[in-house]
């Protein structure tokens, strides 16, 4: 739909905005470099989240992870972050908030979702596989914590040749989040 120059306090990225046919979700693909070349391409699949991204919640982990896929990317001199409209693991904001509220009553990520009449995590990456393909991305070095979106990406023929962890470590404010990300939905984290 639109590109543009970024440039950001990680360096400087090309911005593309994408519109899901049929959808109104608006999906951004950062770019650093030059990607699309056959090699494998270090990338971050990245679900939109408000709370952490925009307003620096400590519930979760997701800024800290933006913030530092985008200096490894710019430090490597070339990668992809792909920033897909999925909020609250594919629920919306309202329903996150809704999952929060349910939090603050001692449920956890999981069972909140669940309580609220959704899969623990409904999120889906054949948009972001689409995106990548535009981009001319058929191969990737993954910054991910999550086995799901590795088979997320695979099943739809994306190759990945590599799997990083993008570990935040964890805090009084995200140790109860983290540890249900890894003992619930199988992350892979080492400091909880």
């Amino acid at each position: 739909m639109a590109t543009a120059q970024l440039p950001t306090e990680y360096g400087a990225f090309q911005i593309y905005v994408y519109e899901t046919p049929g959808d109104i979700k608006t999906h951004v693909a950062l770019v650093h470099g030059r990607v699309g070349d056959g090699e494998a391409v270090l990338a971050r699949m990245h679900s939109s989240c408000l709370t952490g991204d925009v307003l620096h919640s400590v519930r979760c982990d997701c800024g800290a992870q933006l913030e530092r896929a985008m200096q490894r990317i710019t430090n490597e001199g070339r990668g992809v972050i792909l920033y897909l409209n999925q909020e609250g693991r594919g629920i919306g904001l309202a329903n996150k908030i809704r999952a929060y509220a349910l939090q603050d009553q001692g449920y956890d990520t999981v069972e909140a979702n669940e309580r609220l009449g959704f899969k623990a995590d409904h999120r889906d990456y054949a948009t972001g596989v689409a995106i990548l393909r535009d981009l001319g991305v058929r191969s990737m070095r993954l910054l991910s914590n999550n086995p799901k979106k590795l088979s997320g990406l695979t099943e739809h023929g994306v190759v990945v040749s590599e799997v990083l962890p993008l570990e935040i470590p964890a805090s009084d404010g995200t140790r109860r989040y983290l540890k249900t990300k890894k003992d619930k939905l199988g992350h892979v984290l080492s400091s909880v």
